[in-house]
């Protein structure tokens, strides 16, 4: 994930509209806790000492989009001009005549602090006219306002259709440390999850299963888990609803090799109260009559343990209830853990920072997040659309792709995996890199290339969920398997096994709806090539395999153009028709879609593929990767593929 910065932005003489988070408290008039404001100066200043004037946007409370003045901006603007040192306005209204009148009168290094922008139901609702006048007081639009930036507002997503769009340092910092946890995180890679509910957490420790080595889990909801166990959990809160849930969770993260911390011990009450007397309990199980509210000195060691030898951890929920002072040992425990250790540590959550301000270690930390609702659906693998406003358009990343077909047996494969994984970390290659292999040989290759970039696909999947459809495999049990992408409609799919368009779309669909990636084939055969009807298959297959499909979810689809005739038969298109048949794929999605879907786009070459042609073919501007067959089932031809641009 690469955003446009602020430094990036030519700010001299402009006037810069500017998102951030100013929803601090406020009592009797006066701000009680000026952090938010005092996160987001350096970025104001930044903008104010290269030449630019500023209009500042952000909401206060929950005015539920009426005029309440009861949540204006006015005592947040007294405190934000001590802090900045220097006059800060404060506009009449969000929209209207006499706040344009003021916008224009601004000069280079003065401040207009808009009133609540959530005095408007438009808001929150991302209306369109609402967030083009907003957008019509700036030349360009910084966001540093992480807090809301899981939200689609107008202030937070809309503007960035009509300016062009940067990231405050703020943000910036939060995406370069949150970022990794989930692409690409350095190894040994340790969570730790805490709260009351498993319901509100089971998304990120799905997500995070997928990367980490070791779980922690704490808190109230660690009691769902041991139940499940067959542990006594006394009176301690458990959702029974969520049972299955967190089982299959913990099947999940066993299949993966995930080590799962529970709690080993206790900190009991009689009662959930602040003044209850703590009962130690030096066992798993829990006696009746009582209900855990902290972990003990034994469930502490062991989380200590696993992070004096992590190169990342990231902490999102407390251990107990830390806001009672009998109950707060194990959470400061583990925080002083955090601190002192020499991993990248990341804090996410509100109660977590909470946590880690009271026990005063905030600078110990490698990062703690602005962000509680935000930090948490990161984490969960979301899609954030004020984050997503601000990414980087760059030329698209190459992808090239091993698809095996029905070859190496399942020891020949997993040896091989990882003889791939290795050579392609010497290598140095600078490509998006998958296998797709046959069902049987994807649990050890998963095993093989963990802890490498390289993806790994099923080279096709059934059309359903589950039922009674002998020898076919579902999404879910590909992804039970860590195996999130799958290629659909192949040639050979279509050719012997009569898979139509109609059937290739469903199985689209359906492994969009479970949050895979799939890599679409299209291609003509030689007869329909030498009878002029290049564009009309090309555009049925891409008009019915995509039905349906929306917009935002292109992003998770690849497109592999294969000319029939040149699979496996030696014959490879020339450079020049095969970038002709990707730009009128391009042309294509840009009709059903837009010309930004188009342009993002990956669209891959496949048909006899070697190291021979690759650079040739990648050179073409439309063709951005390969699909390559035979040349995939060897280290050593495979490789120069992969490493055609070093």
């Amino acid at each position: 994930m690469v955003l446009n910065t602020v430094k990036e932005a030519d700010l001299k003489g402009k006037r810069v509209l500017i998102r951030v988070d100013f929803n601090v408290p406020v009592k009797n008039g006066v701000v009680t806790d000026a952090t938010r404001i005092k996160a987001a100066l350096p970025t104001i200043n930044y903008i104010l000492d290269n030449g630019a004037s500023l209009v500042v946007m952000s909401h206060y409370g929950r005015p539920k989009g009426q005029k309440n003045m009861d949540f204006s901006m006015a005592p947040i603007r007294a405190e934000f001009e001590k802090l900045l040192g220097k006059p800060v306005k404060l506009a009449p209204d969000v929209i209207g005549e006499e706040v344009k009148k003021e916008v224009e009168a601004l000069k280079p290094g003065e401040v207009l602090l808009l009133e609540n922008v959530r005095f408007y139901p438009e808001e929150e609702k991302n209306g369109e006219a609402y967030a083009k006048e907003l957008a019509s007081y700036g030349d360009l639009y910084v966001n540093d306002a992480f807090g809301t930036a899981h939200r689609a507002h107008a202030s937070t997503e809309g503007v960035a259709h009509y300016l062009p769009a940067f990231a405050g340092f703020l943000i910036e910092k939060e995406v370069k440390f949150m970022a990794p946890l989930l692409e690409n995180p350095e190894h040994p890679f340790v969570a730790v999850i805490g709260g009351s509910k498993v319901s509100s957490k089971i998304s990120v420790l799905e997500s995070l299963v997928k990367t980490c080595d070791t779980i922690v889990i704490g808190g109230g909801m660690a009691y769902t888990f041991l139940k499940v166990l067959g542990h006594s959990v006394g009176t301690s809160l458990v959702e029974d609803d969520y049972q299955d849930t967190a089982k299959a969770f913990l099947a999940a993260a066993e299949k993966k090799g995930v080590k799962v911390i529970l709690p080993l011990d206790h900190v009991c009450a009689d009662k959930f109260d602040e003044n209850a007397t703590p009962v130690a309990v030096d066992s798993v199980d829990i006696p009746e009559g009582l209900m855990g509210l902290d972990i003990g000195p034994k469930t502490v060691a062991a989380i200590v343990s696993e992070m004096k030898n992590a190169k990342n951890v990231v902490w999102n929920g407390p251990m107990g209830v830390f806001e009672f002072a009998a109950f707060a040992k194990g959470t400061e425990a583990v925080a002083k853990a955090l601190a002192e250790s020499d991993a990248v540590s990341v804090v996410g959550g509100g109660d977590s920072v909470a946590a880690i301000n009271k026990f005063g270690l905030a600078s110990q930390i490698s990062h703690v997040s602005t962000g509680g609702g935000a930090s948490l659906e990161f984490l969960e693998g979301k899609v954030l659309p004020g984050i997503k406003a601000l990414e980087k358009t760059e030329k698209r990343r190459p992808y090239i792709a091993g698809n095996w077909k029905m070859n190496l047996v399942p020891s020949e494969a997993k040896k091989y995996a990882k003889e791939l994984a290795d050579a392609y970390k010497e290598s140095g290659a600078d490509c998006k890199c998958m296998i797709a292999c046959p069902y049987v040989d994807l649990p050890g290759v998963v095993e093989a290339v963990k802890g490498s970039p390289i993806i790994v696909a099923a080279e096709n999947m059934a059309d359903h969920k589950s039922g009674a459809y002998t020898g076919e495999v579902s999404p879910l049990m590909l992804q039970d398997l860590g195996v999130n992408t799958v290629i659909l409609g192949h040639s050979e799919r279509r050719q012997y096994y009569g898979e139509t368009n109609e059937i290739i779309n469903g199985k689209v669909l359906l492994a969009l709806e479970c949050g895979m990636d799939v890599d679409l084939c299209v291609g003509e055969t030689l007869e329909e090539r030498e009878g002029g009807k290049l564009e009309e298959v090309l555009t049925a297959q891409l008009e019915v395999g995509l039905k349906g499909v929306k917009p935002e979810e292109m992003a998770k689809i690849t497109i592999a153009y294969e000319p029939v005739w040149a699979i496996g038969t030696g014959k490879t298109a020339t450079p020049e028709d095969a970038d002709n048949a990707h730009a009128f794929i391009r042309e294509t999605v840009a009709r059903l879609y837009s010309k930004d879907v188009a342009e993002k786009l990956i669209i891959q070459y496949g048909g006899s593929v070697k190291a021979e042609n690759v650079k040739a073919l990648m050179a073409k501007e439309n063709i951005d990767g390969a699909l390559v067959g035979g040349a995939s089932l060897s280290v050593d031809k495979f490789l120069p593929i992969i490493a055609f641009n070093k």
